[in-house]
């Protein structure tokens, strides 16, 4: 339906007054709806049609923010880079308006990117002899990732042996003499230590090296030391890792020196890397989409972009990485017992004081206070943290405005070669699970149709899509692979915040630091449904490739196929977990299918395990009182002679056809 023509001309004058003279974009005739067209080498002068683009990403948003009262708006972005010295943000300003959609799409045939860095020219040989090349930075950048050709390239590393170093309160003690040139290293306190441990992935930065004593940075240091699965008492693993020093360099690694803004890189012998793609990360995240509560963001879509090339620094300064899992870590002191190095490595009362102070990892795009907002047919690549994230704390976005996202759909996506989890949905602070404003409730995100592998490649202990606090999640037809950790993660807070509490939490002194919640929280009706999840579990044994945590009324995990998973856990339901059910799963070559992390105490209750099949692997379900979880109709199958009913959902599971690569018109 055509508009007014007042209405139209009117909007026109508007634009026309915000803008350069002539700076209107046209509305195609019998179109209902405007075009904004940008392209690189545009010109914000002009108006924004096919024929003389605009050349930024935020004239042509002023430009949206005025016609989308009118009619819907379609920015298309067309082929090549476009890159960002900050974020794009989006407020309710930038809202579509009276029912129209504000569209941000790639033009068709094009694929544009958004990239927060920026590309690094101009090597040259620095040590011919071990043929490590150097380029000029702007002095001052620094990054924790770097890009060569369009794959990630790792920092500077050596792996070390546990049994090198001794962990005291205040570092490390050299063991091994071969470890003592360490004192002799330029930049001591750009060394970072990680550990990857049974669930946990820590990162700490070195202080200074005096003969054979490591002094480490606090709080990261003690941060990392106490609770569970910590630095100085793993678990299970533990493989010990000190990186970003120029003498750690190995083939194909990099080191970053940013005081005098040199890049350093050991090419393979024979090679070079003039003449390759190598891109330098300099923002922390890309789009920031943030409104208020009371006016949030509301009608915008994001289809057919790449996003791509940023960085998380906080890992490399005093406050580390001290990981507690998936992407959640402790970002300030805390005090703790004076002997935390023994009392308080299977928890204790002062860690339970820290707990709802726990922080989320940032994503490079960003979604809060947010209603009605896609992503369809995008790609998520090269990015140094998380991905995606929806409603997670305050504390993870950039706009200081968390949870309060409803009505997401992420759809038909490719994460890859991001450092973080592909997804990552809700926050696990006390707002997100009992909010003091209804408005905060993450509510109704629909993850659909999308590839997410090869992510979590720094942050290993992350799941490829995580959702904790919301209400009616749906994450279907998915394709996860390739992750350290676990695939599908749904839930937080080990049952302590469901009705009534944990008594285990009781026991470990909790509920001395909080309320002992009455109220449901807001997780509930989850679908988990034919996702295709294989090849995880690569370096953390606990977890498994689909995994739930709390009570979950109402979900449903059926006709998921899983394999590849080295041997671990297919489908784990954690602490806590009620109300639960799993059917119709496939799982292969798992080392345990089913697991109920059950104890007396932890209320892991109330599930049921309905006509799964799987072909090896033991089934661990705590079953009869006082956990009345039920095993009913689970087939283990021979020989691979899945039935029928199985080969359907190994064909059904994952992305369907058509469904992959591109937006829909």
């Amino acid at each position: 339906m055509r508009h007014p023509v007042k209405k139209v001309l009117a909007a026109l004058a508007v634009a026309a007054c915000a803008a350069a003279p002539a700076a209107v974009p046209a509305q195609a005739a019998g179109i209902p709806g405007f075009t904004i067209v940008v392209a690189p080498r545009g010109n914000d002068r002009d108006p924004g049609t096919p024929g003389r683009p605009v050349a930024t990403l935020q004239h042509a948003q002023k430009l949206a923010r005025t016609l989308s009262a009118l009619a819907n708006v379609d920015v298309e972005l067309t082929g090549g880079t476009y890159r960002l010295t900050s974020p794009l943000r989006f407020t309710s300003e930038d809202s579509g308006r009276n029912g129209h959609t504000i569209t941000w799409r790639a033009r068709s045939g094009q694929a544009p990117v958004l990239s927060g860095g920026q590309a690094v020219t101009g090597w040259k040989l620095h040590d011919p002899a071990a043929n490590i090349y150097v380029a000029d930075v702007p002095k001052g950048a620094d990054s924790r990732q770097l890009y060569v050709d369009g794959a990630s390239a790792p920092r500077a590393a050596i792996t070390i042996a546990r049994t090198d170093v001794q962990v005291t309160a205040t570092g490390l003690t050299i063991v091994n003499p071969a470890l003592n040139q360490l004192a002799s290293l330029p930049a001591q306190n750009r060394i970072e230590v990680e550990s990857q441990n049974s669930f946990t992935d820590r990162y700490a930065p070195v202080q200074s090296i005096a003969g054979t004593t490591i002094t480490m940075q606090q709080p990261a240091w003690n941060n990392n030391n106490w609770g569970y699965d910590t630095l100085a008492r793993p678990f299970a693993g533990g493989t010990l890792l000190l990186e970003n020093s120029y003498s750690f360099l190995q083939t194909g690694q990099w080191y970053l020196d940013p005081a005098a803004g040199k890049l350093f890189y050991k090419a393979a012998p024979g090679q070079s890397p003039a003449g390759k793609d190598v891109e330098l990360p300099r923002l922390t995240s890309l789009v920031q989409v943030s409104g208020t509560y009371d006016r949030p963001v509301r009608n915008l879509a994001f289809r057919g972009l790449g996003f791509e090339h940023t960085t998380w620094l906080q890992p490399g300064t005093s406050i580390g990485y001290a990981d507690q899992q998936s992407g959640t870590f402790l970002a300030s002191a805390f005090p703790q017992p004076a002997d935390f190095l023994t009392s308080c490595q299977i928890g204790c009362p002062l860690f339970e004081a820290a707990r709802n102070s726990w922080h989320q990892v940032p994503a490079a795009v960003q979604v809060s206070a947010a209603d009605t907002i896609s992503f369809e047919g995008n790609t998520f690549a090269h990015l140094g943290q998380v991905a995606l994230g929806i409603g997670n704390d305050a504390n993870a976005h950039a706009a200081g405005v968390g949870l309060g996202a409803s009505g997401i759909t992420v759809h038909g996506n490719t994460f890859t070669d991001d450092a973080g989890s592909g997804i990552v949905a809700g926050g696990v602070q006390p707002d997100a699970h009992h909010p003091g404003n209804p408005a905060m409730t993450n509510k109704d995100i629909t993850i659909t149709g999308n590839l997410v592998t090869n992510v979590a490649r720094d942050y290993k202990d992350m799941a490829g899509i995580l959702s904790t606090y919301v209400t009616h999640a749906v994450i279907e037809h998915n394709e996860v692979s390739d992750l350290a950790y676990d695939g599908i993660d749904v839930g937080w807070g080990w049952g302590a915040n469901d009705p009534g509490g944990s008594q285990d939490y009781r026991n470990r002194g909790l509920y001395a630091y909080q309320p002992v919640y009455t109220t449901p929280t807001t997780l509930k009706d989850t679908v988990v449904r034919y996702n295709l999840v294989h090849g995880t579990k690569k370096v953390f044994h606990d977890g498994g490739s689909i995994y739930n945590l709390s009570a979950n009324p109402g979900a449903v995990i059926d006709r998921n196929y899983i394999y590849d998973n080295h041997n671990t856990v297919g489908l784990y339901l954690d602490e806590g977990s009620r109300y639960v059910s799993l059917a119709d799963n496939v799982i292969q070559d798992a080392g345990v299918w089913a697991f109920t992390n059950a104890g007396n105490t932890n209320n892991t209750n109330d599930n049921t395990f309905t006509g799964n099949w799987y072909d090896t692997g033991a089934t661990q379900v705590a079953t009869g009182p006082p956990h009345n979880n039920v095993l009913d109709g689970n087939v283990k199958v021979a020989d691979g002679s899945w039935p029928p009913g199985a080969q359907d959902v190994m064909r059904d599971a994952g992305i369907r056809p058509g469904q992959r690569g591109g937006p829909s018109s």
